[in-house]
């Protein structure tokens, strides 16, 4: 399903799917060497189980009849090798359900991971990195050990089942209906727990995501928690989530205590009626006392998988959550993909069929809205030549980072089209698009390692030498040079390790080694003190000559060098032209210029009025 038909899935009342099962065992059967390693194990397992209650009910029969003639030693010795192929069975058992939960639960991990990397950032609008990870975790496990020990014990349990009660009935068919006959009632108390089980197994499921997104947002946001001493009041919000999973958890686990002591009461009630009729066998129809031991035993063994299965099955019902909620985000359909005809050209071509170049952009008639939020966009036109650099200035939410996610393909327009070199960039490979973007944001991300592996993520293949001249260009490396452990400096998660403006000069440094033919600026100097500023500028203007680039800056004194400034105002465009055309029209752009020139010479002055001012400037003149 698409992004935007996302529905919350914690909340869906549905039954078992057997079809989202059967999909899941695709997991499983990817490791058929070991399945069927496992299916011979399982045989191996059944037969060893009912061969023990044969044998003893012969070894009872054959002293009953004349203990004189019984040969111990014989029966010791199969007895012998009944167990240790037993033995043998159970650790092949426990070895192949092993192999596969791991494999499984790595696969179903990956493939999860993957899709989060093509999602579009719609998707991510409207899911917590809580909910996420509740997947990607606690979702995973349940379900590979479903998809291991479940689907095991389920070949082994049905197949011991099915051998016993053929035995039995080939045996004594009244006695072994006596066992066989709580097998309805079982599955009636099967049904009438299944919905209760499962319903409060998604309320578990919905309240250990808030809870996760509570402990991520509790982590990311300790600072800002401790500068509000907001400590009670998050650890009463993370007490309330706490408590309501507790109840839903306490629910899930009444229900499964009272569903299995029904089922082994059930076991128990028919071993009885078993015993019963086998003790009036005894009596009257002169059956041998080895007959009713060997029942007895078989009795044993069949609600022995039952139990197994019975407690699977309440497993199966917690774990229908799970997989609806990992298939859902393993199905998720980005609402930004190739269209049909691109992948077609993908695969029979390699490329989509167009030069591989970015050359003019046009902006036709664009509109756009998040979902069925109000328009962001309107009836944007915009014609940027190749190589320009293109300054976005307006108030904040007026729609200038939403026009560079649609330029970036982010996300889609709503109405209108964008084109590049003629073409509509929607027919373009989107790969192709982005592989050609730079960007540098107000917030810039870093990963976890060094500050080399950052500067060269965007080009795994870049040299070392390659990797500091983006450096030096960009105005990087002098305080990377400082550092005790230079280049190979750990930055820490998210790049914590460093200052927010260290952080930027580092996404700059990526961006340039990456050369891309279009560079997104998204207030990436606002970090940046003047004259590191001045140095990346001079360092970018060398090396995306020809490049085209778009600019998001507050700080308008960054954009006067701009080649095409655009004042947008509620996703509109208010005036456009050169910083000396624009402020020559003494319009809006004028205006705010004027007004941040004010508030700067305000600021100068009230630095220079203040004491420290003062003496600064007496410092100085004395010099």
């Amino acid at each position: 399903m698409s992004t935007a038909e996302w529905i919350d899935d914690d909340d869906a009342e549905q039954r078992v799917d057997l079809r989202l099962w059967r999909r899941l065992l695709v997991y499983t059967f990817r490791y058929r060497a070991t399945t069927l390693r496992f299916l011979g194990v399982a045989l191996m397992l059944a037969v060893s189980d009912i061969s023990f209650p044969q044998l003893t009910g012969r070894l009872i029969t054959a002293i009953q009849d004349d203990p004189r003639q019984v040969n111990l030693v014989a029966y010791g010795a199969a007895y012998m090798a009944l167990s240790l192929v037993l033995c043998g069975s159970i650790w092949g058992f426990i070895a192949c359900a092993g192999k596969v939960r791991t494999h499984v639960s790595a696969d179903i991990r990956r493939d999860a991971f993957e899709q989060l990397q093509q999602l579009s950032f719609g998707f991510y609008d409207t899911r917590s990195v809580g909910w996420l990870m509740a997947r990607l975790t606690s979702d995973c496990n349940r379900l590979s050990n479903i998809l291991a020990w479940g689907v095991m014990d389920l070949v082994w349990g049905t197949t011991l089942m099915a051998l016993v009660a053929v035995v039995m009935l080939v045996y004594n068919w009244q006695l072994a209906l006596a066992v066989l006959a709580s097998v309805p009632a079982l599955f009636v108390v099967s049904v009438f727990f299944r919905k209760r089980i499962l319903r409060t197994s998604r309320k578990v499921r919905k309240a250990n995501s808030r809870l996760t997104a509570a402990y991520n947002e509790g982590i990311m946001g300790v600072r800002t928690t401790k500068v509000f001493v907001r400590q009670q009041e998050n650890l009463d919000d993370f007490d309330r989530l706490a408590n309501e999973m507790r109840e839903y958890s306490v629910r899930n686990a009444v229900l499964s205590a009272v569903y299995l002591p029904i089922v082994l009461t059930l076991g128990s009630v028919s071993i009885a009626l078993a015993l019963a009729i086998g003790g009036h066998q005894v009596s009257v129809a002169g059956l041998g006392v080895g007959e009713v031991v060997m029942f007895m035993y078989f009795a044993q063994l069949f609600f022995g998988p039952v139990q197994d299965l019975s407690a699977w099955f309440a497993e199966l019902q917690m774990a229908q959550a799970s997989a609806e909620r990992v298939l859902g985000l393993v199905d998720a359909v980005p609402d930004v993909q190739d269209s049909a005809e691109v992948a077609r050209r993908l695969r029979e071509k390699g490329d989509d069929g167009h030069p591989d170049h970015v050359g003019r952009i046009e902006f036709r008639s664009v509109g756009f809205r998040y979902r069925e939020g109000p328009q962001v966009i309107e009836d944007f036109n915009l014609t940027v030549e190749p190589g320009q650099t293109v300054a976005l200035v307006g108030a904040t939410g007026g729609g200038k980072s939403t026009l560079v996610n649609l330029l970036c393909r982010f996300y889609e327009p709503t109405a209108g089209e964008i084109m590049i070199d003629g073409v509509e960039y929607r027919q373009r490979s989107l790969r192709w698009l982005q592989s050609q973007l730079g960007i540098v944001l107000q917030q810039p991300h870093l990963f976890s390692g060094t500050i080399r592996d950052n500067i060269r993520y965007g080009r795994l293949d870049a040299s070392d030498g390659e990797v500091i001249d983006a450096a030096r260009l960009t105005g990087a490396h002098e305080f990377i040079s400082a550092l005790p452990a230079g280049y190979d400096t750990e930055v820490g998660e998210g790049g914590n390790q460093l200052s927010l403006g260290e952080k930027q000069l580092i996404s700059f440094a990526r961006a340039v080694l990456k050369q891309p033919q279009l560079l997104v600026m998204d207030e990436a100097t606002s970090s940046i003190d003047t004259e590191t500023e001045r140095q990346i500028q001079i360092g970018l203007a060398r090396i995306l000559s020809g490049r085209t680039s778009f600019v998001i800056a507050h700080r308008l004194s960054t954009i006067r060098a701009a080649d095409l400034i655009v004042v947008i105002e509620a996703g509109k465009i208010l005036e456009q032209g050169t910083h000396t055309e624009l402020l020559s029209r003494r319009g809006h752009y004028y205006d705010l210029y004027t007004e941040q020139s004010l508030r700067d010479v305000v600021r100068i002055d009230t630095v220079l009025d203040s004491p420290a001012g003062r003496h600064a400037a007496a410092t100085r003149a004395s010099r």
